[in-house]
């Protein structure tokens, strides 16, 4: 009775091992190549260090009596006493101050070194690319809507850097093997198995079972293939970059249209996104190998593409605006802090091309200005070929 799901999680659980393992393969021969593209990110670790205390300092510093104190001391200047204290004093925080416009994500600026050191003097060690990915890999492995539907897939960073060969499998079977995806294909297999839309399935919990396992493959298989795979052997990001500031019509055609482009690695520009392109077709095609013989193959292929891409077109509006709705009504922030940047550097820019556009205007009109002058002053002037003492008429008198 079992047998169609036994074959159809042996399939499931071979293909694992599969994709582990040239996972791993691909992870050791690319580990080592850096891409020409890396563009740093904010992450938490790039918020400097707090100052220390003013107490804590004064206990940290030896003190001094007036006899300890050299002799050149008491006769120096007031000013030379007023820098060596100003020096001795901790150093201001540069947090405190806010970040000068365009020197954030857009721009990729990296901040995991602070400018000035605090006074505990600890040593700013910089991450390198790989590490970078693996930080934002995990982070983005803990995203989930209220916990339960995941969003591995989405990066709020503008400026993520690019990920590995492992790193971008690694990210698209965690996804793939969540409970959700589970939860989901056991949803879908009872829409199916109370509409009876599929032929060749039996009726009551073997059917269900095999409608199940189906149903789950057809998930499997679009995201190894748009998301792992095709992404690697086109060396393009597949994650979702949300925008998250903008006119909410902007925001909406940003998101569709990120299903049919993508960020490339070598040079951080926009191309055409083949893997999704082609995964999704290559997933409905690849959906005939194991429904039943009843149902039409280009049909069914054609239908599970167009499956896939309404999931991720859907999807896509979901993951921009779902930070704003937890906002407004849960008082949550997903993003934790990165959309406030994101949209203060966007304030940034529209007052800074404001700005431009009011200077070209004034300069525009000054130009004016001389040329109607010039014009005037041309208009006053004598004709050259006119004499400017005439000589008096005799029939005058």
């Amino acid at each position: 009775m079992l047998s169609g799901f036994i074959r159809i999680t042996a399939i499931i659980f071979f293909a694992r091992a599969l994709l582990g393992f040239s996972t791993q393969v691909l992870a050791q021969q690319t580990e080592s190549v850096a891409s020409s593209s890396v563009r740093a990110t904010f992450s938490a670790d790039s918020i400097p260090d707090a100052p220390q205390p003013q107490i804590e300092v004064a206990q940290a510093q030896p003190v001094q009596t007036p006899d300890q104190q050299p002799a050149h001391d008491a006769a120096a200047p007031a000013g030379d006493s007023a820098a060596r204290q100003s020096s001795s004093s901790p150093a201001a925080s540069p947090s405190a101050d806010p970040p000068a416009a365009g020197s954030g994500l857009k721009n990729g600026v990296t901040q995991n070194c602070p400018s000035s050191q605090s006074s505990s003097q600890q040593p700013c060690v910089q991450k390198s690319q790989h590490e970078e990915g693996d930080q934002e890999v995990k982070e983005q492995e803990k995203q989930r809507v209220e916990g339960v539907i995941p969003t591995f897939n989405v990066t709020y960073r503008h400026n993520a850097v690019s990920l590995t060969p492992g790193q971008k499998m690694n990210l698209s079977l965690h996804e793939c093997l969540d409970p959700f995806a589970f939860a989901s294909a056991f949803f879908e297999a009872g829409y199916h198995e109370a509409g009876d839309d599929l032929k060749g399935f039996p009726w009551g919990f073997k059917g269900y079972m095999e409608r199940s396992g189906v149903a789950y493959l057809d998930t499997f298989d679009g995201q190894v293939l748009s998301t792992g795979i095709l992404p690697i052997v086109f060396r393009q990001d597949p994650r979702y970059f949300r925008l998250g500031y903008g006119p909410i019509k902007h925001r909406i055609l940003y998101s569709l249209y990120s299903n049919v482009r993508a960020r490339n690695d070598y040079n951080g520009k926009w191309a055409p996104n083949y893997g999704n392109i082609l995964g999704n077709l290559a997933a409905g095609e690849l959906s005939n190998v194991y429904y039943p013989a009843g149902n039409s193959s280009a049909g069914l292929a054609i239908t599970n593409t167009a499956i896939q891409i309404l999931e991720g077109a859907g999807g896509s509006i979901f993951n921009e605006f779902w930070p704003d709705l937890a906002r407004r009504y849960l008082h949550k922030d997903p993003t934790h802090g990165l959309d406030a940047q994101a949209q203060a550097e966007y304030a940034a820019e529209k007052q800074q091309t404001q700005n431009e556009k009011t200077e070209q205007k004034q300069d525009q009109d000054q130009e004016q200005k001389q040329d109607q002058n010039q014009d005037q002053k041309q208009d006053q002037a004598p004709h050259p070929n006119q004499n400017p003492n005439p000589p008096p008429n005799p029939n005058q008198n």
